[in-house]
């Protein structure tokens, strides 16, 4: 197998009744990582690079091209994907570089603002062939604080769909990004009244602060693409931490990033099968 579109994942873990775990990448190694993890359990991937990381690296560009680089010496299906994309520019240059689906983030902005913005990039986006989702109702946590009070309204989803022609829907539902801890307290309820609304997947954004259950629950009620950053993170700077904590005289950064790409790919495969509801 090599790199594949997003819709293809999404549209066939949702017709399934499975979820599939789209995580993000933050440098090469982390691409590497959860390559690895795809193989090593047999399931689709979806690697997301979003806004932040490109302007870490500097640029879109660098990273992008690694990762699609990784994505098409892969052995599974795996997808790269554009994650949190705040303006049009940006989604196009993703288009270019060969990103097959882009997310345009639009949640905080007002509603008439968020469809008219998110409509113009779908139908960019789709002339291109590439897979859209948008968000509406903002899932709190991107400065790193919980704001569990958001939810996305299901009627209003429904309209939002219909008038940006998205392909998929990130959903307020109790989750928030950056979390450290797992505690975040989902309405699965709404979940289930969101998933028999639309006929689009939903996403779960700030799945990091989901407990296992809770995410077996949510997929189990219409949830779809799981996305999965900090709780990898804190894998990664464990291993490296401990690591250099056992050889103060360790200056080659291979030998604390190897183990630390490591302990990324093995928790990251438990989540793959975690969200395909192959381990619960």
């Amino acid at each position: 197998m090599t790199l594949v579109s997003a819709a293809d994942l999404v549209r066939d873990a949702a017709a399934s009744g499975r979820g599939i775990g789209a995580f993000n990448v933050i440098h090469l190694e982390t691409a590497e990582a959860l390559v690895a993890a795809s193989a090593q359990v047999g399931l689709p991937v979806i690697l997301q690079i979003s806004q932040n990381c490109a302007s870490y690296h500097g640029a879109l560009e660098p990273i992008a091209l690694a990762t699609l680089a990784v994505a098409r010496r892969a052995e599974t299906p795996v997808a790269v994907h554009l994650d949190h994309a705040e303006n049009p520019e940006f989604v196009d240059e993703a288009i270019a570089l060969g990103f097959g689906s882009v997310m345009f983030d639009g949640g905080a902005l007002p509603y008439d603002e968020n469809v008219a913005l998110t409509r113009d990039v779908a139908a960019r986006a789709h002339a291109a062939g590439v897979y859209v989702e948008g968000e509406l109702g903002e899932v709190g946590g991107k400065d790193g604080a919980h704001a569990p009070g958001v939810r996305t309204d299901p009627d209003e989803a429904r309209a939002f769909v219909a008038a940006t022609g998205v392909d998929a829907l990130a959903v307020a539902v109790g989750s928030s990004h950056a979390m450290l801890d797992r505690s975040a307290s989902l309405d699965v309820d709404l979940i289930g009244r969101l998933h028999a609304a639309l006929d689009v997947p939903l996403v779960l954004h700030g799945s990091s602060g989901v407990a296992d259950a809770v995410i077996v629950e949510a997929v189990r009620a219409g949830m779809t693409k799981i996305n999965v950053s900090t709780h990898l993170n804190g894998f990664f700077t464990r291993a490296v931490r401990s690591k250099l904590a056992s050889d103060e005289r360790l200056v080659d950064s291979r030998k604390y990033i190897a183990p630390a790409r490591d302990a990324v790919a093995g928790e990251a495969a438990r989540m793959l099968r975690l969200s395909a509801l192959q381990e619960h």
